[in-house]
């Protein structure tokens, strides 16, 4: 399966804070199964579990990973 690259730009995404799945999937056209298929086995982000019902990643970590795959792309 490949990955994903992004709708939007990484300009939606903060430069420093944390990001929910919501705000994830808004910027990638994958279902949150895919998403979270691709955080265990290590081709997206690491999740930051926050409590046992709130999940985030590092906003610097999304934008990294944009950047990656635009890169990729090119």
């Amino acid at each position: 399966m490949s990955t994903p690259r992004p709708q939007m730009a990484p300009g939606t995404i903060p430069v420093t804070g944390y990001v929910r799945i919501k705000q994830i999937l808004a910027i990638f056209p994958i279902c949150s199964s895919t998403w979270w298929d691709g955080c265990k086995e290590g081709r997206f982000p690491r999740l930051i579990k926050l409590g046992p019902r709130t999940t985030v990643w590092k906003a610097e970590d999304i934008r990294a990973f944009i950047e990656r795959l635009n890169s990729q792309a090119a």
